[in-house]
């Protein structure tokens, strides 16, 4: 018989990304468990917090393991009454905010949605709206007048992971990145193409393993040409090989998440947060 997944709750009075980010990050140095995950936003007043609790002790009368529960409630009457729920309840709020209270000699001002809100100052909501339409409108190649522009080129072979990190760059860090496949169009030499000369020092290039790279593109293209593992050697050996005659920076995505692509893109260029 299958042992049940043990529930996992991110709960939050605003979108739930920070209880989520948290405990995934915690989550993941517990290897070999199995978790179901829930997320409750918006769980604002007490009385959705009274029917979060319903929800958590009814659903641990058919599990055997208590339930963990990560949540991020600023007001202190929702946070109590979350806390009455059958589960073992990881309150990052009342964890950290006593101290910083006690730190910075000021009492916070619990205030719901202020570490996503559009006019935060910690960076410009505006400008990374701008840098997603950038990252959209020069996926793939589109645009090629438009790199002067850019901050960041992502350079590597169809399917390597270049679309999704662009615009986990935009929209997390504000930055202007635009993607470029090499095609076999670009193969006839070993020299960089030409829409990139000019761009060299705005290179930065993905590549993947060939095995995982056909098993991403026969779920798009199943048993083609352009799957087959032959195919996919040959491009990213071809690919390796001009990235490094041109010595640009180049970082394997096969073991990557593309939160940690992303980060090791901006410590590898130096690239920055832009804050305006």
């Amino acid at each position: 018989m299958m042992a049940m997944k043990r529930l996992i709750y991110f709960i939050s009075d605003g979108t739930g990304i920070t209880a989520e980010t948290l405990g995934h990050s915690l989550l993941s140095q517990f290897t070999g468990n199995g978790f179901e995950l829930i997320t409750l936003p918006y769980i604002d007043t007490v009385a959705k917090a009274e029917e979060t609790v319903a929800e958590i002790n009814q659903a641990n009368t058919s599990n055997t393991q208590q339930a963990i529960v990560f949540s991020s409630i600023v007001n202190p009457e929702i946070r109590n009454t979350l806390s009455t729920a059958n589960a073992k309840n990881l309150d990052l709020f009342e964890y950290f905010l006593p101290v910083l209270s006690e730190t910075l000699e000021q009492e916070p001002n619990q205030l719901v949605g202020q570490s996503h809100a559009i006019n935060s100052n910690m960076y410009s909501y505006t400008h990374r709206m701008k840098a997603v339409h950038y990252a959209l409108e020069n996926d793939d190649g589109q645009h090629l007048k438009d790199y002067n522009n850019a901050d960041i080129i992502l350079v590597g072979v169809s399917r390597c992971g270049k679309t999704p990190t662009c615009l986990y760059l935009a929209l997390h860090f504000g930055v202007h990145a635009a993607n470029y496949p090499i095609t076999e169009d670009d193969m006839t030499n070993n020299n960089l193409p030409p829409a990139l000369q000019a761009q060299r020092n705005k290179l930065y290039a993905l590549t993947i393993d060939s095995e995982r790279l056909s098993s991403i593109r026969n779920e798009r293209r199943a048993n083609s040409t352009y799957a087959s593992f032959e195919q996919c050697d040959y491009e990213v050996r071809f690919v390796e090989s001009m990235m490094k005659k041109a010595r640009i920076p180049t970082l394997n995505s096969t073991q990557l998440s593309i939160e940690e692509i992303s980060a090791r893109i901006m410590k590898d260029t130096g690239l920055k947060r832009h804050s305006s």
